[in-house]
């Protein structure tokens, strides 16, 4: 009789608990900076801050930090496809698949339902607009190569600010139809622009920019502070669109695309230079949430690749310095969980050991359009 008074006592309380848990009220979220380092495991940074000689890094900034499991539904290693639909919409899917789950069901992302709900939204890139993590905010195809596709899906997007590369895969995707792509933008509202000095002039409205045919070039080509000044003049135009049109605040993805790329050739000083590209766009983010308080930063990745490794070089650690080595594992992705970084408002609310669609989940509740 004991055991079972203990037992409901128990599963009372547990239910009390669940139910507290719902009903607690969330912090007020008016902004999301979502910051996606492509390719970025916990090495990655490390090797950031042990380059750098351990100075602090926007990383250290972080208010709360989690872990994500990045594994798709039919690989244990995920593809960038998989694993930016789980974190744009909150849903697994098979590798290769943009904004669908394994069975063909359409899902929303966390812009497009920001959008509807209310919000400005914005892309922010190093890679083609088309490629497969900003992709997954967007489109809905069975396949990360239908580029037309996701090239007709992103004119049906409503994005407001988008800075990336992918001219040629526009104008790939209508030249059968005899339409020009820069017509098209423009009859849906966009300012285009082609060069990054551009960005200079516009301080509003709806605007995308190519910057590249494809992919804009690496750091070791030229690229400078893109990202940087990118991040910071989407986040200008959706600050003010925000103002001049009451929205309810805003959602932004930025993605270090070319941490993967560097990674992928296990190009150690080309990773160390797109990790601190990255790290200089997350200090613009982190900075626009000081100056604005309801702001919420969440860095995170979508899969580790290049399996990195810090090893010392000696076994005898009664000796005062090792030195260490930077060793690849692969030239692939890999399985490893991820680090998420979070900073500014509600970034007590996530944390522990996750799935990545559940930190999607999160953010959507956070601004309250998850259904």
């Amino acid at each position: 009789m004991k055991k079972l008074f203990l037992f409901v006592l128990l599963s009372f309380a547990a239910f009390q608990g669940a139910e507290a848990k719902k009903t607690q009220k969330l912090p007020k979220v008016d902004n999301i900076i979502y910051m996606i380092g492509d390719g970025m495991g916990l090495c990655h940074v490390s090797m950031l801050q042990i380059e750098g000689k351990y100075a602090p890094t926007s990383f250290d900034r972080a208010h709360n930090v989690a872990l994500i499991k990045s594994y798709s539904t039919n690989n244990r290693v995920t593809d960038s496809a998989a694993a930016g639909t789980a974190l744009a919409t909150g849903f697994k899917t098979d590798n290769g698949t943009l904004g669908m789950t394994p069975d063909g069901e359409i899902v929303e992302s966390i812009i497009a339902k920001a959008s509807k709900s209310g919000f400005a939204t914005g892309l922010v890139a190093t890679c083609y607009l088309q490629h497969a993590t900003p992709a997954a905010f967007y489109a809905h195809v069975k396949s990360r190569n239908e580029s037309n596709k996701i090239s007709f899906d992103f004119m049906e997007s409503g994005i407001d600010v988008a800075f990336g590369g992918g001219r040629k895969i526009f104008e790939k995707a209508y030249k059968e139809s005899g339409k020009n792509y820069v017509d098209l933008l423009k009859a849906e509202g966009y300012e285009v622009l082609f060069d990054q000095k551009e960005m200079d002039g516009v301080a509003s409205g709806k605007v995308i920019g190519l910057f590249a045919e494809e992919n804009l070039p690496t750091l070791k080509e030229g690229r400078g502070d893109y990202l940087a000044r990118a991040t910071e003049k989407a986040l200008e135009i959706l600050t003010a669109d925000v103002r001049a049109d009451k929205k309810k605040g805003f959602v932004m993805m930025v993605e270090g695309s070319q941490i993967d790329y560097r990674s992928h050739a296990n190009d150690l000083e080309g990773m160390l230079a797109e990790m601190r590209d990255f790290d200089a766009a997350i200090k613009v983010a982190m900075d626009y949430a000081d100056a604005h308080p309801n702001t919420l930063v969440v860095v995170c990745a979508d899969h580790e690749t290049s399996g990195l490794a810090i090893p010392s070089n000696k076994t005898d650690f009664t000796l005062p310095e090792s030195g260490i080595n930077y060793s690849f594992g692969t030239s692939s992705h890999t399985g490893v969980m991820l680090p998420v970084y979070l900073y500014g408002a509600g970034a007590e609310t996530i944390k522990g050991i996750m799935e990545n669609s559940e930190l999607s989940v999160a953010l959507q509740r956070l601004i309250k359009v998850a259904e």
